[in-house]
């Protein structure tokens, strides 16, 4: 019968068919706006790394004013100071450990006809690559003795290393950066993690680093942080650098890998009894408000996801919900068009559910048509956003369409239209076949 009533709902929608366009359409309309938002907030919300959700920790510490909250009511900074971020790591209570910031080197190629140019890079520690699951296309990353010594290593973008190296492995080979060499260590392969989870600090939708180079190397020899820096208390005059390494000013992230629920509530003691120990220097005035959260509650409470995206997103809805109205009207006419063959097939001893079943199928052919449409009109809706925020090098990061959105786009047609056919088949279906029948 499926078969029977799929040859009778193309010869309905073929001996209506600008009826049936216009359902089509407003479905595919409504779809294309509700799912351009949806595609932007699933890109936004994603969780990179959600293989490891449950054992990487971004490390929090509350060092701030004790008069005024970092953030209200009672929020920690989202970043650490150096002074916490070294004695955290030289105490080496995680089984994996990053400190980072975000920073930039002058690339300087070889060749006498090559002009240096500047490059984001991210000062961290061994840990990073294999904390964050970074592939690798050549070498690997430094090991740790290579933080302890300050060593001049650096791990290369695949896209920095086809600009410098053509694309060959460069493992060992030499790299000068601001007048001083370097040894390439590795190479990473295609790697764009969104968000940026590591760092949301900074822009969580730009693109990584091209340059990865020792977090020890890049404080011993001030390197100059590119990232969000913030201070409660004034830098003396004339502290210099010193000064500011040992200030209240936070700009480091730190990470920590825990494989389990004893490990990770092991290092929650180990932080209070380190600020307890530092409110015993002087340091750390406000009340003990240490948090270890994942990478989906990190990017949660740093609010990744807008809140204009949301706003849209119910707009989108509220859209959609209008065109599946007006759908409604259109079935509804259409059925009232059909009374007289529905009545005909009742009085031949169709059944209602079988009627039901008839219009229902229908409904979901004129769904299916109106979401493959409708994945077009969100790829122009996506185009369009593009085209908008062409300025913002990150955006064509949010506007990307996977296969998991475009099967979403067409069962929520789908479902669309089914949920739109039920009032207009039920009406149709409770015709009483003498009504019509008798003026034939």
């Amino acid at each position: 019968m499926f078969r029977y009533y799929l040859k009778l709902g193309t010869l309905s929608i073929r001996a209506n068919p600008v009826l049936s366009a216009l359902m089509v359409a407003a479905i595919a309309v409504g779809i294309g706006a509700c799912m351009t938002i949806v595609t932007v907030r699933h890109v936004m919300s994603g969780n990179p790394i959600e293989h490891k959700d449950s054992q990487l920790y971004h490390v929090q510490v509350d060092n701030w004013n004790p008069d005024d909250p970092y953030d209200d009511p009672d929020g920690a900074p989202v970043q650490v100071t150096y002074l916490d971020a070294k004695a955290l790591f030289d105490a080496n209570r995680a089984f994996r450990q990053t400190t980072s910031f975000k920073t930039a080197r002058v690339v300087q190629p070889d060749g006498e006809d090559a002009r240096p140019f500047q490059e984001d890079s991210r000062a961290t520690t061994a840990d990073f690559f294999p904390m964050f699951d970074v592939p690798f296309q050549f070498g690997s990353g430094w090991d740790r003795s290579s933080d302890e010594t300050q060593e001049r290593v650096v791990v290369l973008s695949k896209e920095l290393n086809e600009k410098l190296f053509g694309g060959e492995d460069s493992v060992g080979r030499a790299l000068m950066l601001n007048d001083e060499p370097y040894r390439v260590s590795g190479v990473i392969d295609t790697w764009n993690p969104v968000p940026k989870y590591y760092d949301v600090n900074n822009n969580p939708f730009e693109d990584p680093a091209q340059l990865f180079l020792p977090f020890s190397l890049a404080v011993a020899n001030s390197f100059d942080n590119n990232g969000n820096t913030s201070c409660w208390k004034p830098i003396p005059d004339g502290a210099g650098r010193e000064g500011f390494l040992n200030s209240e000013c936070i700009w480091i992230q730190m990470w920590v890998e825990l494989q389990n629920a004893s490990a990770k509530q092991d290092y929650m003691n180990f932080l209070d009894a380190y600020v307890e120990e530092q409110k015993l220097l002087g340091r750390f005035p406000r009340p003990l408000n240490n948090h270890l959260r994942t990478p989906s509650e990190w990017m949660e409470y740093n609010e990744v996801v807008d809140e204009d995206v949301d706003v849209l997103l119910g707009l989108a809805v509220l859209f959609l919900t209008v065109c599946l109205l007006n759908t409604i009207g259109l079935l509804l006419a259409k059925a009232m068009r059909r009374s007289k063959d529905t009545s005909l097939r009742r009085a031949l001893g169709a059944s209602k559910t079988e009627l039901f079943k008839q219009h229902v199928i229908e409904a979901g052919m004129i769904g299916m048509a109106g979401g493959l449409l409708g994945v077009g009109m969100t790829w122009l809706g996506l185009r369009g956003i593009e085209n908008i925020f062409v300025e913002y090098d990150f955006i064509q990061h949010l506007v990307r369409m996977d296969w998991s959105m475009v099967m979403l786009a067409v069962a929520l047609a789908i479902a669309s239209a089914l949920g739109a056919a039920l009032y207009p088949t039920w009406r149709t279906c409770n015709i009483t076949p003498a009504s019509h029948l008798r003026l034939q």
